[in-house]
């Protein structure tokens, strides 16, 4: 899909997007809604989240909109750094990419990708929503890392190969068109 550096940023850009909305509402509202209704004794899930303050992050309370920001800019760097590159290079060992169906690499490359960036974003996510409250423990650390990968893979996964990459494949192919169409028309040499 992406042919140069700009178009993998742009790429990046519009599905970190997508995702971290989609994770920050999949955790907040379905993994922890009933428990954020409960302690704040209300009906609704953002009426739990104002009650309290905001969503807890580094061991205060900060608006949902802030939360969503450092996600962005910490999925965003992952993803330029490690995700993308990574995964790439993980799904070209097992595919040639010059011989393999392109629906089949990309969806090897989209696994590869989830199996790269669930795990790295929950230990983020393990440590920035930490409960510092009671002390810094390691092991706890830990398991709240490994009880977020447990929550957030299954959803990674089917939300990425199902909804996010097509969707994010669409919009990227309507916004390069012109380059993709002229990429097209361009005679290409063989080797």
């Amino acid at each position: 899909m992406p042919k140069n550096q700009f178009q993998r940023m742009v790429f990046a850009f519009m599905t970190v997007v997508v995702t971290v909305h989609a994770f920050v509402f999949y955790n907040l509202y379905v993994v922890n809604g009933s428990v954020l209704k409960e302690v704040n004794n209300v009906g609704s899930v953002i009426s739990a989240i104002n009650h309290q303050g905001g969503v807890y992050m580094f061991g205060r309370f900060m608006p949902i909109w802030a939360v969503i920001l450092v996600e962005f800019c910490l999925a965003y760097g992952l993803e330029i750094v490690m995700g993308s590159p990574c995964s790439f290079r993980l799904a070209s060992k097992v595919f040639d990419p010059r011989n393999t169906n392109p629906v089949i690499f990309e969806t090897s490359i989209i696994c590869a990708t989830v199996g790269l960036m669930c795990p790295a974003m929950s230990l983020l996510a393990a440590v920035m929503y930490y409960p510092y409250y009671e002390g810094f423990n390691f092991f706890t650390l830990i398991a709240n890392w490994l009880k977020l990968v447990c929550f957030n893979f299954p959803f990674a996964f089917f939300s990425q190969l199902f909804f996010i990459q097509p969707l994010i494949r669409t919009l990227f192919k309507l916004l390069f068109r012109k380059s993709i169409k002229a990429e097209s028309k361009t005679p290409q040499l063989l080797s």
